[in-house]
């Protein structure tokens, strides 16, 4: 079955929300092996929403529309639905008596108009129940395409989904004798390797058509999303495996982590296993590898403590680092960074200390020390190994990026330290 989404609010044509909608439903027509090979968005506009549905049922078997199921007169998608399929609207009782009770439970008041809006259904449509607001979702069937629709607020759309319109797609599927077919998919996540040396690494891998294998970039690392489609979920899952099998075999040592999986994540599981704990020493993030350290549940475990040493003042007060050094190197330098490390380390008294300083603009820099410029030190204690190293980064981007990369870099080097 190939599917189409078809997103609707000149909100999201404005950028005024993010359309998370889009992103869960494809998501979840990809598990019920239904292909998506589109995706559109279109405003409140009953011309255009309906030469978006022809467009869509020209070519899809299946169009799941979000938004437009509200009380109020720019709610038009199921208007413009029965339009496009010639089905005509009818009033369902028990949806209007649903609403109704629904909303005097809230304490919400009961417009009668609104009422009769959202109680109009497609006639012969199945209705989507929605247990968390007004608006039911519907599922009707014409000539042998089919339309989903769903409300668009995220906390509506999702479970209906997943409870009601997922199991109604897998009955419609075995009615009209289509093969069942399951997806699986497993993410793995590299760092301390581009994606041209990962790509070239699997390029036979990525030849593959069932398992797939994709590369996707994100900040400071690449992942292998592996996907597979089969008659049942032990299959896809076994297809899947083995793929991943031969990727590890590949790149291991470059592998942290797999799915959802986060570098901080796989830094606290090495912390953890060694027994080893650490301090922080933030001059340029200001606290963000503190923050991405700490989103990791039992993270208090293994981190002690964080300094943000914004100023040089701050450094030579909290990390005991010398005025002579700062006058000598600046505070953006190699040596600095290894007096704040070993001064986080010996005040917090941890075995590592991690410490950041650099410059992210947009000022501040110079043709010897340039704006993304940064130094990434660790101080540690025998028997992990070299007591102390420093690495030297320049990253480009914008301020905001210059210190998500230094964040992020700074992690792989911890999780390098600890191998």
């Amino acid at each position: 079955m190939i599917g189409e989404i078809v997103c609707v609010g000149t909100e999201l044509l404005l950028g005024q929300i993010t359309n998370t909608d889009a992103r869960f439903v494809a998501e979840r027509l990809a598990e019920l092996g239904i292909d998506a090979y589109f995706q559109q968005v279109v405003g409140d506009n009953r011309e255009r929403l309906a030469a978006a549905l022809r467009l869509a049922l020209g070519r899809s078997d299946l169009v799941v529309t979000c938004g437009g199921l509200g009380p109020t007169e720019d709610d038009l998608t199921k208007e413009t639905v029965g339009e496009v399929l010639g089905v005509p609207l009818v009033h369902d009782p028990a949806v209007a008596d649903r609403i109704t009770c629904l909303l005097e439970r809230h304490g919400s008041q009961v417009l009668s108009r609104a009422v009769a809006k959202q109680a109009l259904v497609l006639e012969g449509a199945r209705i989507l129940p929605n247990a968390a607001g007004t608006a039911p979702g519907l599922l009707v069937s014409k000539g042998g395409k089919h339309v989903a629709l769903l409300p668009g607020p995220p906390a509506e759309l999702e479970p209906m989904v997943r409870d009601h319109l997922g199991p109604a797609l897998r009955e419609l599927a075995a009615a009209e004798g289509r093969a069942a077919s399951f997806l699986h998919t497993r993410v793995v996540k590299l760092c301390g390797l581009g994606e041209p040396a990962v790509e070239e690494a699997v390029r036979d891998l990525i030849h593959s058509a069932n398992p797939s294998v994709a590369p996707l970039v994100t900040v400071g690392e690449t992942h292998l999303r592996v996907t597979a489609k089969a008659p049942s979920q032990a299959e896809a899952r076994a297809l899947v495996e083995g793929m991943v099998a031969a990727v590890e075999e590949r790149l291991r040592p470059h592998i942290f982590g797999y799915d959802s999986e986060t570098i901080a994540e796989a830094c606290g599981k090495r912390l953890r296993a060694r027994g080893v704990t650490l301090a922080l020493a933030e001059s340029l993030t200001g606290g963000l590898v503190g923050h991405l350290l700490t989103e990791v549940p039992g993270s208090s475990e293994y981190f002690e403590r964080g300094f943000v040493v914004y100023s040089n003042q701050a450094k030579t007060q909290l990390l005991g680092v010398g005025q002579e050094l700062l006058s000598r190197y600046g505070a953006v330098s190699e040596e600095v960074a290894l007096a704040m490390a070993r001064g986080a380390r010996q005040s917090a008294g941890t075995s590592l200390g991690l410490a950041l300083t650099g410059i992210a603009g947009p000022d501040g820099g110079s043709e010897a020390k340039p704006v993304g410029l940064v130094y990434i030190a660790i101080s540690g204690e025998a028997p992990l190994g070299p007591t102390e190293a420093c690495w030297r980064h320049v990253f480009s981007g914008e301020r905001g990026l210059i210190k998500q990369r230094a964040a992020h870099r700074s992690l792989v080097r911890l999780w390098e330290w600890l191998a």
